[in-house]
């Protein structure tokens, strides 16, 4: 097979010409070979010379006239230039052997067919020539293009072997399964399970890129599901594979809660691309195996889950190394407000609590409302019917509350400076006492939210912490 017109690109051309002044043969590998098949864009390219990848390199970079940067990383035996918004890699073909301790193999020069063989999957071991006299020329060596028409992952040597030496490469099987909706083929997927603890001697950070483009994906549940059958997920996070069954008292069973979480997840990845409003529906069920109760008679519990789940946020984010910044606040918040919607509706959606909904997810409220929309899974129509009428409700009055009160992103309009000010004290705790009476003022209708009348309110309190106007 001949892809001439698909790579017939002029980044590509001064490749191919630079690789023949050096006498070098020269391929597009991995990725873009795939993704040409598959109609997708790619914004990278890698070239294998079998021979001196960087001295292609800086030859590439020497014919265009523009003085290209060329970015050297001898560790790796890699170079890199930008141009046209592209990535050029450049590498030179080699073969690889590993120790079981460690994922990073020793390397030495080798031919193409060594280095097609230690890629990590058939679909990314396939290469297209850009020398002159060859240009265009498919090479396919395990039959890549028979898996990519087949939609199927599978390694080119033994998995065992190819999982063992680079344990990430599990990790890349999932995603491109997730990413492509393909099927991992069944050797190669037992072969995942055997090896799965291999998967500790891989870093958090590179084990997170991974996981963070499975987050990304059309259906995240497809990777989540590969991680807890093939094992990875008892390594990874084993909170979540707590969730996992169910169990039954006096003919009383809850339902699986994994399940569950991944059908919201995939809920709110069908409605938006905020991938850590898709981390706060994995994670927003995540302390119901620490909560869990029987009562007879009644069923099971998860009392406070929400509330725990909250707390549980941060340590899990700081365990897996994933970023204890502003996106994990927002995910432990939006975890511990899951349920408030709901309960919202079923009061009777008070303009009270709906203030108190708006203050305390702020900017947020409306990902919590699809949130708590997307955790509706129940298999009864009436119940989805009346709750997800309910959450109409909730979002026309929180549409008036906000428009009336002003509470989403509320600041209270007295504050601890003010109330030192007006009666000459130091700071103490009476101040957040009093800040705290006229924001629940606020928020329960009392008052409204102007500074009048959170001032006299102020007045009015002052007595009962002993707060005098000062004499003039």
């Amino acid at each position: 097979m001949n892809l001439s017109k698909d790579i017939d690109l002029p980044h590509i051309r001064a490749v191919g010409r630079a690789a023949d002044s050096l006498d070098l043969p020269t391929y597009i590998v991995g990725g873009y070979v795939r993704d040409l098949f598959l109609e997708r864009h790619s914004k990278d390219i890698d070239f294998v010379a079998v021979g001196d990848g960087i001295a292609l390199a800086r030859a590439v970079a020497s014919a265009s006239g523009r003085n290209k940067k060329v970015n050297i990383f001898r560790t790796y035996g890699t170079a890199q230039i930008k141009s046209h918004g592209l990535e050029l890699e450049f590498v030179g073909a080699r073969k690889e052997s590993y120790t079981p301790e460690s994922r990073n193999p020793e390397v030495s020069q080798g031919t193409l067919d060594d280095d097609l063989s230690r890629r990590d999957f058939t679909i990314n071991a396939m290469a297209v020539s850009v020398n002159a006299s060859s240009f265009g020329e498919l090479l396919d060596p395990f039959n890549g293009l028979v898996d990519l028409h087949n939609r199927v992952i599978r390694t080119p040597l033994d998995p065992d072997t190819t999982f063992s030496d680079d344990p990430l490469r599990m990790m890349r099987a999932v995603r491109f399964a997730t990413q492509l909706d393909f099927v991992i083929e069944q050797e190669t997927l037992t072969a995942i399970g055997r090896n799965a603890s291999r998967i500790n001697i891989i870093t958090k950070e590179r084990i997170n890129t991974e996981l963070m483009k499975i987050m990304a994906s059309a259906r995240p549940s497809i990777g989540w599901h590969l991680l807890q059958t093939t094992g990875l997920l008892q390594h990874i996070m084993p909170e979540l594979e707590a969730l996992s069954g169910v169990e039954t008292m006096e003919g009383k069973g809850h339902k699986d809660n994994f399940a569950h979480t991944l059908q919201v997840l995939d809920n709110v990845a069908a409605r938006s691309e905020n991938v850590w409003l898709r981390w706060a529906a994995l994670m927003h069920d995540i302390a119901k195996p620490a909560t869990k109760h029987y009562v007879p008679k009644f069923g099971w519990t998860f009392h406070n889950h929400n509330f725990i789940g909250e707390k549980m946020v941060p340590r899990i984010f700081a365990r897996m190394k994933l970023p204890l910044n502003e996106n994990m606040k927002y995910v432990a918040k939006l975890v511990g407000l899951h349920m408030r919607p709901q309960s919202v509706g079923e009061e009777g959606v008070t303009d009270s609590a709906v203030r108190r909904m708006l203050f305390e997810a702020g900017e947020d409220s409306d990902d919590l409302m699809l949130l708590a929309e997307a955790d509706i899974t129940s298999k009864n129509p009436s119940k989805v019917r009346r709750i997800l009428q309910n959450f109409q409700m909730v979002r026309a009055r929180m549409a008036e509350v906000e428009e009336k009160d002003r509470i989403r992103n509320f600041q209270p309009p007295i504050d601890g400076y003010e109330i030192m000010q007006t009666f000459q004290i130091e700071p103490s705790n009476v101040i957040g006492q009093l800040k705290e009476r006229i924001k629940d003022a606020i928020l329960d209708g009392i008052i409204p939210n102007e500074h009048e009348a959170a001032y006299n309110l102020m007045l009015k309190l002052a007595p009962e912490y002993g707060l005098v106007l000062p004499s003039r």
